[in-house]
């Protein structure tokens, strides 16, 4: 095959992780900066060009795109989807995830356990909405926030309170979720390519930490999923509508409950602590569905 990887930097571990498992396959792989690609919108040959040459011959394209460019990245997505080139995810179903809101209310219809969530616009209810989701201590998230950065926990009803109110006072979307204790500062990642789950990691955050982002220092060890933890990770893949995802959960007394479902996953916590060659499941993941115009949501938004 022939792949673009969509990424502005293809020397990070995962992009080159990725290109080696492709090229150890006997594949293609272009690495792509999608900022650079201009395209030509029209009705019957879609085209897009890259630094002056035209791409073309592609049976496949790898989105790797950065939470801050996803807008544009999007549009260079779609417009191989218009090509007929197979995505390994779908633009539509990326722009789901990367959209907090809209992946939690996706996630609740489908009964995927979640955090008690509040989201509100109006300062004016901030005691009610601290009241709906437990009382403090509560987790403040910004709905753009990525690896950690835009989360804050408001330890007493004042302290959350006057963070919400400057967030809204400056106009920023905020959400405002429920503080899971007993996770104790761990969660789960479970790695999903096409509706097997291949690696699962635990993550840990420092000491006196609550985030356990491995971008915040936070460590990672092997975990074992319980069936309902693989359930919860394999449905919340499925609402969103993405064949890769890295799935996020906490250990609540009521179950598993799932924070975010990540359409970019990063490899190397993954594999590190797993010793899974999760690049080359995304190469076989590949070969066995990459045909042209098999983008299920092509033309429907």
């Amino acid at each position: 095959m022939k792949i673009a990887l969509l990424t502005r930097n293809p020397k990070l571990y995962s992009h080159q992780r990725i290109i080696r498992a492709a090229q150890e396959r006997g594949h293609e792989i272009v690495p792509i900066d999608y900022l650079r690609c201009y395209m030509n919108i029209s009705s019957r040959k879609p085209e897009l060009r890259y630094m002056g040459e035209k791409l073309s011959g592609f049976d496949a394209v790898i989105p790797r795109i950065a939470a801050s460019h996803t807008f544009y990245g999007l549009a260079v997505l779609r417009q191989f989807e218009m090509m007929g080139v197979y995505p390994l995810n779908e633009s539509v179903a990326i722009g789901r995830s990367r959209d907090k809101l809209r992946s939690l209310q996706l996630l609740a219809r489908d009964g995927v356990g979640l955090p008690v969530t509040a989201f509100a616009n109006s300062t004016g209810s901030t005691d009610d909405i601290l009241q709906m989701v437990g009382g403090a201590p509560v987790v403040i998230k910004l709905l753009e926030g990525t690896q950690g950065i835009g989360v804050v926990l408001g330890e007493t009803h004042k302290a959350a309170k006057s963070v919400i109110e400057a967030f809204h006072g400056a106009q920023i979307n905020i959400l405002v979720q429920e503080f899971i204790k007993e996770a104790e500062g761990h969660d789960i990642r479970a790695f999903v390519v096409g509706r097997r789950i291949v690696a699962t990691m635990e993550r840990s955050g420092p000491e006196g930490e609550f985030r356990s982002n491995l971008h915040r220092g936070g460590s990672a060890s092997v975990a074992e999923l319980s069936a309902a933890e693989k359930t919860a990770a394999l449905k919340a893949c499925q609402s969103m509508g993405l064949n890769v995802a890295g799935v996020d959960m906490l250990r609540s007394k009521r179950g598993p409950v799932v924070m975010e479902v990540n359409s970019s996953p990063g490899l190397e916590g993954i594999e590190g602590a797993t010793g899974k060659d999760v690049a080359k499941d995304i190469i076989v993941f590949l070969e066995k569905n990459a045909k042209p115009n098999r983008t299920k949501t092509r033309g429907k938004g």
